[in-house]
């Protein structure tokens, strides 16, 4: 697999706290999405993001794995099918 699942067709809303560290699915494959667990070892083409909050509010981590603003949605998954 060289290209990523589509996780969803909307982004994830998170509460994330300030100083904190979240691992974004770049694979689309993970079962705790947005999140990374490991599911794209068996590929081995894809890697986590690290998104490391600087402050405590909610942010909106993409669903479609096609924002160019990785980890955080763009709106991408408006314009892809």
């Amino acid at each position: 697999m060289t290209t990523s699942v589509r996780a969803s067709d909307t982004p994830f809303a998170v509460a994330v706290e300030q100083g904190k560290d979240y691992w974004w699915c770049s694979c689309g494959k993970s079962r705790n999405q947005p999140f990374c667990d490991g599911s794209h070892k068996a590929d081995g083409v894809f890697t986590p993001v690290k998104y490391t909050a600087d402050a405590s509010k909610t942010v909106y981590f993409c669903g479609c794995k096609a924002s160019g603003n990785k980890p955080l949605c763009d709106g991408s998954h408006k314009q892809t099918p």
